[in-house]
């Protein structure tokens, strides 16, 4: 069978088990400065391989990357889900549902805890030691990549820091607790620098890895074993999807789900419109049914249960776990929701004394595509990814607003949607607004980053390079279209700013820009006085008009444009800006919290009951950019005719 149609065959149900972070897209850069020092990269969730003995003492394979067992489940039962699927139209949601569940059961099983989170069966990991689990090692003896953990973006690493010898690839028993893994990371840096001859290490951290990184950095980072640590997308409070398999509060979005797959894919033809009237809803049944069998297997992992972000633990705990039982277990998690996550930002900070550069990556501003309402990056939230505080979704705070903690710097996002001053690290956590779960190499302003961060010693702070504001609004090419003005920080606009530079993030296709609207802010744009913008190229547009000398205010700016040559021609990105010109905008404390998109265009003209047929259509989108086409025209005349 084609290998690849055998890895989308296993993702049926290894999704269940959150396994890790999609592949990153590989990038060759003429290299700068390397790093002296070895790097350890600390993957997503299920990323180790385990196994067992059997009773005759051979190693049973339990987890890990083979998928024949996934496939051959999935065959076996084909008619069941066949039939399951054909009688889709009448909900027969059931019988998919519990043939999955079954089948997840009878595959892994293995991989059960007892209700006091102690592990059923004994099981091993398959690479322990550093020699074990060099990344050059492991290539001559899988030359297909297997047990190295994110491959693509470890072999860009690799040409900075000496070549694969210098990767190394941790692996711990991910159904533990977070200081249990936290312990088997500080036993395995001990054996890279044992077997290196080096005194420290960099790390890299992804989702999962980032709370088992900031676990170890709370409980050991004083012993200075670390140069620099990196972890992005990270789940040091939890993870939105935990809390929404264990409370069985699954809804899936499949507007959003796409919108994670086009990113993943950086495709630049938008699919997620076919979705944006008809939420099948179909799948959240599949899953509830699904979910007994699945919880036979994971229901008292010590790691699902750090996963499950404090605000909802002790609600989902009171539901699933009997308090003498799981007695054991429920002392793990209390541990660490009570005793360590608290202490994550003192900890970094002894980490920081020790002499280790401690920095964070993260996405906000998508929902969980479980259903979680929260702002985050698709899987985790961003208050359990960096401890910033975020408006509700959808929602901004109110302009004037201030924020909670007084750093010495401004640390409000441009949207205004996020105070970063409560972070775990508030100098020290960039934040990409629209980046989903591990994406980092999906977006040029994050993998460059994330190399300069790990591999070299040029940024100190989120401050220290104009290359990498705090605040980024994603350029991933399934954006199409990305703007900043030209002289602020990305993201803001001041009176030194002369000009509006718009940029094409399209590899393949030419961008006409049909309207650019500013709502919030009087500025005007003739945008259909311009040309065809080629992939990848920019545009200035002047900045005519007097800005108001305020500060503190946000506004929105809507663009819309074609595209020659795509399936899907016309399209549209809102991106967020602060206004920051003089006297601070007063805060009116009754509304704390406004829409996080400013009124505009179509929707200024319309009443609700329209507006609420259109959506349910989904053919909203498409009557809001030919409105904004006619206002782009109307400009566009009044300017030839010099009238206005």
């Amino acid at each position: 069978m084609n290998k690849h149609l055998k890895r989308i065959l296993a993702l049926v149900l290894s999704v269940l088990l959150l396994a890790g972070a999609l592949p990153s897209a590989f990038a060759q850069q003429e290299s700068r400065v390397y790093s002296q020092y070895p790097c350890i990269v600390v993957p997503g969730y299920s990323s180790a391989g385990l196994y067992r003995y059997d009773e005759n003492g051979e190693k049973l394979w339990v987890w890990g990357v083979q998928t024949e067992e996934i496939v051959a489940a999935v065959f076996h039962h084909i008619a069941e889900l066949g039939a399951g699927l054909a009688l889709l139209s009448v909900g027969n949601a059931k019988m998919i549902g519990e043939t999955v569940g079954r089948e997840f059961y009878n595959l892994y099983y293995d991989l059960a805890c007892n209700e006091d989170g102690s592990s059923v069966y004994d099981l091993h990991r398959y690479q322990v030691t550093a020699e074990e689990s060099n990344s050059a090692v492991l290539q001559a003896q899988h030359p297909d990549g297997y047990y190295q953990h994110e491959v693509e973006i470890m072999t860009d690493i690799a040409q900075y820091c000496g070549g694969k010898e210098n990767i190394f690839n941790f692996n711990c028993d991910f159904r533990m607790g977070a200081p249990f893994c936290a312990k088997q990371l500080d036993e395995f840096i001990q054996s890279v620098k044992n077997y290196t001859g080096k005194d420290k290490v960099n790390i890299f951290a992804v989702s999962h890895g980032g709370q088992v990184t900031g676990t170890y950095l709370t409980l050991y980072g004083d012993k200075g074993d670390v140069n620099h640590a990196v972890m992005t997308v990270p789940a040091l409070g939890g993870a939105a999807l935990a809390y929404d398999v264990l409370s069985d509060q699954i809804h899936l979005n499949e507007y959003d789900l796409m919108r994670f797959t086009e990113h993943g894919m950086m495709w630049e033809e938008d699919y997620d419109w076919l979705l944006k009237a008809q939420q099948l809803g179909f799948l959240d049944q599949v899953l509830h049914y699904a979910r007994p069998g699945v919880l036979k297997v994971l229901g008292y992992w010590g790691s699902m249960w750090d996963f499950v972000p404090t605000p909802y633990y002790e609600d989902v705990k009171a539901q699933l776990l009997d308090s003498e039982k799981s007695k054991a277990l429920i002392e793990k998690s209390d541990y660490m929701h009570y005793e360590v996550m608290p202490e994550f930002s003192a900890g970094f900070r002894r980490a920081q004394m020790a002499g280790t550069r401690v920095f964070i990556i993260a996405g906000y501003q998508n929902p969980s595509v479980t259903g979680l309402q929260e702002s985050a990056d698709g899987i985790i939230t961003i208050a359990s990814s960096t401890g910033a505080t975020p408006a509700p979704f959808g929602m901004r705070y109110n302009d004037g607003y201030t924020q909670k903690n007084d750093t010495g710097f401004y640390q409000l996002s441009p949207s205004m949607a996020l105070d970063a001053s409560t972070a775990y690290l508030p100098q020290h956590t960039f934040f990409v607004e629209n980046l989903y779960h591990g994406m980092t190499y999906k977006d040029k302003y994050t993998e460059e980053l994330l190399r300069t961060l790990l591999l070299t010693d040029e940024i100190e702070d989120v401050h220290a390079d104009p290359r990498f504001p705090q605040f980024h609004a994603t350029t991933n090419r399934a954006h199409a279209v990305f703007a900043a003005f030209d002289k602020s920080v990305e993201g803001f606009l001041s009176d030194d700013d002369t000009a509006l530079v718009v940029t094409n993030l399209s590899e393949k296709y030419p961008m006409r820009l049909l309207s650019i609207e500013a709502r919030g802010v009087d500025l005007q744009f003739n945008a259909l006085k311009t040309k065809w913008l080629k992939p990848g190229k920019s545009l200035t547009i002047p900045l005519k008009g007097e800005l108001p000398k305020q500060s503190g205010k946000a506004f929105d700016l809507v663009i819309d444009y074609k595209q020659l040559g795509s399936v899907t021609p016309f399209g549209e990105r809102t991106l967020h800006f602060t206004l920051q010109n003089g006297e601070k905008v007063p805060y009116d404390k009754s509304t704390p919290f406004v829409p996080l998109c400013a009124k505009g265009g179509l929707d200024t003209v319309i009443h609700t009951p329209t507006q609420t047929v259109l959506e349910k259509t989904g053919t909203k989108d498409w009557f809001v950019i030919w409105w904004q086409i006619l206002q782009s025209l109307k400009i566009f005349l009044q300017s030839m005719l010099r009238i206005g």
